[in-house]
Parts: C-alpha cells; sequence; structure tokens
C-alpha cells in the first residue's frame, strides 16, 4: 500500500501525461498547449515555400515603380498620395458616414426600418428566395454597412424565419446592399464636379446593384441547397425573442430625448465607419493610382502625389474588345474603380472623385461605379470573417464566387438600362 502511495506521488511530481505514443512531462505539455492553433490563424513550418517566394514577390512588386518612377520618387508618391488621400478624400467620406449613420439611426428609432421591411416582404420570396424577414437586413445594410447583418443574425426571433440552407446566403445578400446610401450619396455629390446631374445615373446603378444581389444570393443558395438540403430542418429556434411579435425596441425618454439620443449614437458609429475604412482607401487605393496614374504634368516623374506607371490602364485598353461591351466604360482608367471596390468600397469612391477631377468618367460610367461599388462593397475582405461568424466556414468559397458573379452582374445591368433606357 505505502508502494502504491509513493509511486503516485512520484508520478504526480513528475506531472506525466500519456499522449498515446509518448510521455510528457508538466513542462512539455504546457508548450504544447501554448503551440495550439488560434481562432485567428493556423501554425505551419518557419521556414516553407511561402517564406523563400514571397521577397522575391514583394521586391519584384516595388521594382515595378522603381524602375519607372526612381526609388526616391516611387517611396514619396506613395506618401504624398496617401497623406492626400487621407486629408481630401477620407475626411469628407467620414463627414458622410456621420450624417448618414445619424439618419439611418432616426429612421430606425422612429419605425421606418419596420415599415420598409413590412412593404418590402412581398417582394423577397419570389426575387431573392429568402423569407420576408430577409428584407430587414436589406434595410439595415444599405442603412450602414456589411457587418450590419450579423447583428440580426444574432436575433434568434430573426433567425427562426430562415431554414438552415437560405441562413448563410445572408451575407451575399446583405454584403449587396452594404454602404448603399453611402454610395449613392456619394455618387450623387459628384453632380457639382461634372457639371450634370446623377440622379437618374445613381437610379440605374441602384437597379444594377439590386439585379446583382439577386445573381449573387441565388448563386448561393443554388451552392446552399445543396449542401444542406432544401427541407434541412433549422437549427435557430433554440431562444424566444424577449421582442413581442409585431413589437419594436425604443430608446427610453421623449420625443427630443430620443431624436438626441439616436442621432449621437447613429453619428458615433459613422466615426467608427469612417475610421474602419482609413486602412483600405490609404492602402489599396494608394497602389490602385499608382498603377493608374502616369507621371507629372511636363512627363516627369517628382515624387508628388497622385503619380504612377499606368499599368493598369494598358492592360485595360488590350482587354478592351471584353470590357467596353459589358461595362462601357469612357476611358481605360475607370476600370480601376470596380478593382479597388474589390477590398474596399469607401477606397473606391475616392478614386472615382480623382477620375472626375480628371474628367475620365461619364455619368454611364458613374452608374456602372454605383453599382458594382455597392454591390461589391470590398466583400473580400469581409466575406469570410462574415461566414465564419454565421458558423458557415466550409462555404466561403461559394459566398466568394457566388458575390463576385453577383457584381460582374450588377455592372453589366447598370449599363445596360443606361442603354435600354437612353438616359445618357
Amino acid at each position: 500500500m505505502n508502494l502504491f502511495r509513493d509511486c503516485s506521488f512520484l508520478l504526480k511530481q513528475a506531472k506525466v501525461r500519456w499522449t498515446g505514443s509518448a510521455f510528457m512531462t508538466g513542462d512539455e505539455m504546457m508548450d504544447a498547449e501554448e503551440t495550439k492553433p488560434s481562432e485567428e490563424g493556423r501554425f505551419v513550418p518557419e521556414i516553407c515555400t511561402e517564406t523563400i517566394v514571397f521577397p522575391f514577390v514583394f521586391i519584384g512588386f516595388f521594382a515595378l515603380f522603381a524602375v519607372k518612377m526612381g526609388t526616391a520618387n516611387a517611396l514619396n508618391t506613395m506618401m504624398n498620395t496617401a497623406y492626400r488621400l487621407l486629408i481630401d478624400t477620407v475626411l469628407y467620406i467620414t463627414a458622410v458616414c456621420v450624417l448618414m449613420g445619424a439618419v439611418s439611426a432616426l429612421l430606425s428609432e422612429f419605425g421606418f426600418v419596420s415599415l420598409a421591411n413590412r412593404l418590402l416582404q412581398p417582394l423577397m420570396k419570389p426575387l431573392f428566395g429568402m423569407p420576408g424577414a430577409a428584407a430587414l437586413g436589406v434595410v439595415t445594410t444599405f442603412l450602414s454597412d456589411n457587418p450590419a447583418i450579423l447583428s440580426l443574425a444574432e436575433d434568434s426571433h430573426f433567425r427562426h424565419y430562415f431554414r438552415k440552407y437560405q441562413f448563410p446566403a445572408l451575407t451575399n445578400l446583405g454584403t449587396a446592399f452594404g454602404m448603399g446610401m453611402i454610395v449613392c450619396t456619394y455618387m450623387y455629390s459628384l453632380s457639382a464636379q461634372m457639371g450634370v446631374s446623377l440622379g437618374r445615373a445613381v437610379a440605374a446603378g441602384l437597379a444594377g446593384a439590386v439585379i446583382g444581389s439577386i445573381v449573387s444570393t441565388r448563386l448561393m443558395l443554388r451552392c446552399t441547397r445543396k449542401y444542406y438540403g432544401a427541407e434541412a430542418e433549422d437549427t435557430f429556434r433554440k431562444e424566444v425573442s424577449a421582442i413581442p411579435a409585431g413589437m419594436r425596441p425604443v430608446r427610453t425618454g421623449g420625443i427630443g430625448s430620443r431624436v438626441i439620443t439616436a442621432v449621437l449614437e447613429g453619428g458615433k458609429g459613422g466615426v467608427k465607419m469612417g475610421m474602419s475604412i482609413i486602412p483600405g482607401v490609404l492602402v489599396i487605393c494608394t497602389l490602385v493610382m499608382m498603377l493608374i496614374d502616369g507621371p507629372s504634368a511636363d512627363g516627369t516623374y517628382t515624387g508628388g502625389a497622385y503619380e504612377g506607371i499606368r499599368l493598369l490602364p494598358i492592360i485595360a485598353s488590350k482587354l478592351d474588345f471584353i470590357i467596353r461591351p459589358l461595362f462601357g466604360f469612357s476611358s481605360p482608367e475607370a476600370i480601376g474603380v470596380p478593382v479597388t471596390a474589390l477590398g474596399a468600397a469607401g477606397a473606391a469612391l475616392s478614386l472615382t472623385s480623382s477620375l472626375v477631377r480628371q474628367s475620365l468618367v461619364s455619368a454611364q460610367d458613374i452608374a456602372v461605379f454605383t453599382a458594382m461599388c455597392m454591390c461589391w462593397s470590398g466583400y473580400l475582405s469581409t466575406h469570410a470573417s462574415m461566414m465564419d461568424s454565421l458558423e458557415c466556414r466550409p462555404l466561403i468559397s461559394k459566398a466568394i464566387l457566388s458575390h463576385t458573379a453577383g457584381g460582374i452582374a450588377a455592372g453589366i445591368a447598370a449599363h445596360w438600362i443606361c442603354l435600354l433606357m437612353g438616359l445618357f
């Protein structure tokens, strides 16, 4: 008995554990626990193929600019362009976000969002193949941004309207309308710079975005129906919503207090949204503009803002026989706007403003930009995290491919709407 107790004591002191093939000490167990993959990523060998390949790719990409512009000029242009974008564009877009955030909070506080949801319900099933409650996601993301759909998805009262195969398609549906009000407002605000009213162009772009959203959502539903099965029981009825049927939550206090609180909270959300677009605008838009713009007015490189190597226009000119019939762009430089919208809609808006200043786009281009910026709205940077939040990680690639097709369809639809209706 004493021998057994002594052996148990020694084993406890050594802190050993059988792993299936070997014993591990307590310190080894702690090291093993520390090297478990985190929720944000996974582990790979310290030195692998990408470790060797990446430096060559990175240096080669920078050499595109350094060889033609000069190393010093390329670096100075990057810094100066990012600074001008921050001052001239980001602050303006942030102001738009603050104002639109306040407006959207007021609309939600006094029931307009609920009214829109009720009015749009009869359209959702035949157009999108989604339940009427999905209309609330359309309105919410249109008034704010793509991830706004996630706050609704966490509500059990909202979730119970959906079958299991329909729920992942909320990512595509919400993203197709993300930042819609900001995109439409910003595009229309360019009327003064272009000297022509852009109301009809924005309307045509909005119609194109709706068509693109239908294409994206329907394609996604085909994938999810095959993955889950059309009649799969949903798993979202686990909780009963605390909101009584037919009711909506409002802030406490009188009318004046509710107005002030809604405006301030909505504006605060707009500030966060405006700040969140800074990386996309400064990084993505700087690189895209350097790939689009050329040297200074006298044909030399000075290191100033908005200079570049004009690579994208050269590529676009080679593909003009495809791009022009599809989108009808007025200049090769215009292709940079939808390309930028893949990563960040805010960056695409700032690029649009730059092209307008250079008189490189027309009202019809604005219609296509509106459709594609709104439908894509930076989906490459949000789709994966949104699908992960909805616990639909295996379908991330399907969602991205479906939305890629939806954005292309949106641009084509906007272009042909303008032609068929004879708007421009």
